[in-house]
C-alpha cells in the first residue's frame, strides 16, 4: 500500500493524471493547482469545459463542511466562500463560469493520505467518458479510459470504499442557505 500511495503522489506532483478509488465511485484526478493537468482531464473525459469538476480537500484546508448524515456530500460553494475562507488555491480553469467550486472532504483512508502528502486539493471526477455511466467498481471502467491516464491505482480491497453511488450534492448560496441538488 505504501508504494502505491508514494507512486500516486509522485505522478500528481509531476503534473500527471490518476485513476483512483474514492469514498464514492472510481474517479480520475490530478493536482487541482495544475491548470495543464486539469486540461488533460477534460480531454481524457471528452468533457465540455463549461462543466466544472469537483475537488477533494482535507480539513486542514479550512473548516467548511457540515455533513448531512453519514453519506459523502459534495458542496458547491460560491467563490466568496471557497476562495476567501479556504486555505488553498486551485487552477483558474477549474471553477465553474460563475466562480463556484464543488468540494468534498473524503472519509476514505487512501484519499486522505494522498491529500496529506500532496498538500493540495485533488480533482475528482467520475472515471467515465462524458455522458457514459459512472463506474462503481474497477471492472466497470472502460479500457480506453484506463489507457489515457498516467497512473491507475490497482483495485486492492484495502482501497475500496463499498459505496455504490455518487455523493449527495448540496449547493450553498451566498447567504449560506443550502439547496439539495442530488439527494
Amino acid at each position: 500500500m505504501e508504494e502505491i500511495i508514494r507512486q500516486t503522489v509522485e505522478v500528481l506532483q509531476q503534473g500527471g493524471t490518476i485513476l483512483y478509488p474514492t469514498d464514492t465511485i472510481w474517479g480520475i484526478g490530478c493536482d487541482a493547482r495544475n491548470a495543464a493537468a486539469v486540461e488533460k482531464l477534460y480531454a481524457i473525459k471528452e468533457r465540455d469545459r463549461s462543466k466544472s469538476m469537483l475537488v477533494l480537500v482535507s480539513s486542514e484546508f479550512g473548516d467548511w463542511s457540515s455533513e448531512i448524515g453519514d453519506r459523502p456530500t459534495t458542496y458547491i460553494l460560491p467563490r466568496s466562500i471557497w476562495h476567501d475562507e479556504m486555505h488553498f488555491e486551485v487552477a483558474s480553469n477549474l471553477p465553474a463560469a460563475d466562480g463556484s467550486l464543488g468540494l468534498r472532504e473524503p472519509k476514505h483512508a487512501f484519499c486522505q493520505e494522498v491529500l496529506r502528502r500532496l498538500g493540495a486539493p485533488l480533482v475528482s471526477t467520475s472515471a467515465n467518458l462524458s455522458g457514459r455511466p459512472s463506474p462503481y467498481i474497477y471492472n466497470d471502467i472502460e479500457e480506453s479510459l484506463k489507457s489515457r491516464v498516467d497512473f491507475c491505482v490497482p483495485p486492492l480491497p484495502v482501497f475500496l470504499s463499498g459505496e455504490t453511488c455518487g455523493s449527495r450534492i448540496v449547493k450553498v448560496k451566498e447567504d449560506g442557505s443550502q439547496e439539495i441538488i442530488r439527494p
